[in-house]
Parts: C-alpha cells; sequence; structure tokens
C-alpha cells in the first residue's frame, strides 16, 4: 500500500548550445529522481526510485521571471528582469513573440479575457497594453503611479483595468481610450497583487499592511477589509465561481508562510489556513475540477516548492521540489492538465498534473 510520496528531485543542467543539441532539436532531456516509500506486510518501510526525465526547451527570458499569465491553452505571457515581455507556446517550445518598452522589472502580466490582448506592469512605474497580433511595440501606454506598479487587473468584460501600486494608490483605467477614470488612495496600502472577481464588479487587493481588500469598482471605493494578518500578504486570487478566495504570506522558517482561504459571500470570514513551507508564499492558484479530483488549490513559495492542498481539510495533498530553481514566483493555470511555474534561476517550469497514481505533480519541461 502506498503510503508516503517523497519531493521530486532533479539535478539542473545547463542550457547547452554545443552541435549535440542540433541533433537533439529545441528539447534537451535531463534526468530527475522520483523517491516512493512503500510499507511492506512486514511493516518495514521500502524506498523506490524512479528515474525520470523532462525536457528543456528554448528560453523565455534571460534572467528570473516575475510572473506568468496564460493567454489561452497554448501560449502564455511572461516577465521579468530583462525587461521583456514574452508570448510562448509552451506545448511546442517556440517563442511567438518578444514585447520590449519597459524600463525596469516588470513585475506583473495579466491576460484580457477571450483576446489577444495583454498588460504588463513594471517598475518603471508604467503599465504597457500589448497585442499579440500587431507589432511588438504597446498599443497603450498608461502612466499614473508614482512608484512600481505591482498590481494589475482586467475586468471580466474587458473593458476596464485596474492598476495598483507602492505609491498606496489603486486606479481605474478604461481600456478603449486609455484613461485614468478613478483614483484610491489608502495609508500605507503597499499593493502586492489584484485580481478581478469574476462576474462582479469587484477587485480583490492584497497588501504589504497585511491586510486583504475587496473594492467596488463603481466609484473606486473598499466595499469589504478582511481581517488584518500577521503577516505581509503577497499575493490574492479569487475561485471562478467568485465564492471564495485565497491570500498568501511572506515568511522564513516556516513561521508565516501560509495560505489562506476566505469566504466572499455572506460571512466574509476565514475558512482555512494551509501551512507547510518554509519560505515566503509567493503565488497561489484554484485548481480546476478538471485537474483535481477534489476541490484542490497549489501554492508556490521561495522555498523551490509548490504543494497541492486539499481546499476543505487543508491537508497538503502532494509537494514537488523544483531544485535549483531558486524563489518560485508565479503560478498559472496552463491549460485541463498543467500548470506553469515562474522562478528565479530556470524560467518557467510546465508541471503536468498526474491522476494515474493519484493527485502527483511532475515537472515535464522548463523554459
Amino acid at each position: 500500500m502506498l503510503i508516503l510520496r517523497c519531493h521530486l528531485k532533479h539535478t539542473p543542467l545547463p542550457r547547452a548550445s554545443c552541435g549535440l543539441c542540433a541533433i537533439m532539436g529545441k528539447l534537451q532531456s535531463k534526468l530527475k529522481h522520483s523517491s516512493y516509500k512503500y510499507s511492506r506486510p512486514d511493516g518495514i518501510m521500502e524506498e523506490r526510485i524512479q528515474t525520470k526525465s523532462s525536457q528543456e526547451y528554448s528560453p523565455a527570458h534571460v534572467d528570473a521571471v516575475s510572473a506568468v499569465a496564460a493567454l489561452n491553452s497554448d501560449l502564455c505571457v511572461s516577465g521579468g528582469k530583462d525587461k521583456t515581455v514574452v508570448a510562448y507556446n509552451w506545448k511546442t517550445g517556440n517563442v511567438v513573440k518578444r514585447f520590449k518598452g519597459h524600463e525596469r522589472e516588470i513585475t506583473k502580466v495579466a491576460c484580457s479575457p477571450g483576446s489577444g490582448q495583454f498588460f504588463s506592469a513594471s517598475r518603471d512605474r508604467r503599465v504597457l497594453m500589448w497585442d499579440l497580433h500587431e507589432a511588438s511595440q504597446p498599443r497603450q501606454q498608461l502612466c499614473g503611479h508614482a512608484l512600481a506598479v505591482t498590481g494589475v487587473a482586467v475586468s471580466p468584460d474587458a473593458s476596464q483595468l485596474c492598476t495598483g501600486s507602492r505609491d498606496n494608490a489603486l486606479l481605474l483605467w478604461d481600456v478603449g481610450t486609455g484613461r485614468c477614470v478613478e483614483r484610491a488612495s489608502v495609508s500605507r496600502n503597499l499593493v502586492t497583487h489584484l485580481c478581478w472577481v469574476p462576474n462582479e464588479p469587484y477587485i480583490l487587493q492584497s497588501s504589504e499592511d497585511k491586510t486583504i481588500r475587496l473594492w467596488d469598482s463603481r466609484g473606486l471605493q473598499v466595499a469589504h477589509m478582511f481581517p488584518t494578518k500577521q503577516h505581509i500578504q503577497t499575493y490574492c486570487e479569487v475561485s471562478m465561481d467568485g465564492h471564495k478566495c485565497i491570500s498568501c504570506s511572506n515568511g522564513f522558517g516556516g513561521e508565516g508562510c501560509e495560505a489562506t482561504l476566505w469566504d466572499l459571500r455572506q460571512t466574509r470570514n476565514r475558512i482555512r489556513e494551509y501551512k507547510g513551507h518554509f519560505q515566503t508564499v509567493a503565488s497561489c492558484v484554484f485548481l480546476p475540477r478538471t485537474l483535481a479530483l477534489v476541490p484542490a488549490i497549489a501554492t508556490s513559495s521561495h522555498d523551490s516548492k509548490v504543494k497541492i492542498w486539499n481546499q476543505d481539510t487543508g491537508a497538503c495533498l502532494f509537494t514537488l521540489s523544483l531544485d535549483g530553481s531558486g524563489p518560485l514566483t508565479s503560478l498559472a493555470v496552463g491549460d485541463p492538465v498543467s500548470l506553469l511555474c515562474a522562478s528565479f534561476n530556470r524560467g518557467i517550469h510546465l508541471l503536468r498534473v498526474d491522476h494515474s497514481r493519484g493527485l502527483e505533480l511532475e515537472e515535464v519541461a522548463a523554459f
């Protein structure tokens, strides 16, 4: 009987450009070891080691990746310290287009639903609007923040954009005209992330002041403020049905390194916490029911680990260790069986959910 599955481990290999790679094409295999522990009938734990391989695609970026988002079931967009936004086909391993226009590190990317349009936010205090089907120049340049832009969210109908910054302000933009139509500021509200509630006029926001705020876009006013946590809230995400949200916290040595599930409906209380990471939890996502057999969430952390949690019980179902990748910065659902995970040292990881032996994650490629 299988009772425990240990972390997947691999040793990163350099992305070579030698003649051998030309023979292999764009994919370079690398070995990865997966360790399983079984309980024998006599009660003795027995460890079996299997060797797996993953693929190394052409790299999307030449430096740390700060953010990744799925544009559709084939393409993702990402940005990072190299100041470049990249549209990437993660199923074929091809860079579709590179977009350059920022002067400093890119902090966030957000996609417009059902279109080829997306937005990038940067430490250069600007948000740029791009179109996959047009030239590599930005369609719009949104300027209005005094400090680094650290949050960007597109409305469900793609008509509005909300941006947040370390200047304590949120700005609401008309996407069609590029004009700022609303502005709000709260003292010490250093924005860390923004996301729009599906089919609602509300925007969820996490902050360095340890709080989660729910904003009403109609006038851009705070509609609700969740109970203050003990640690900086680094990220937030809303479930597809709009009933729940999760946030995650910074920390070290296991203290504060957690995700929190909140009720977005009547009570708006804290429902559950998920503890098990040892460094800052930088990103969290709800897994679609096609990805998980039970309601589940995934978290990524600066401890180089991705964890899957049972949403209802808080139990950690699986841990994937991406050794050598450094801090993991961003998670996105790619398709019904895939996750995309951005990292400091090894670009973006393509992770696949395996149901054949229960709910497991494995790294199948990096780019």
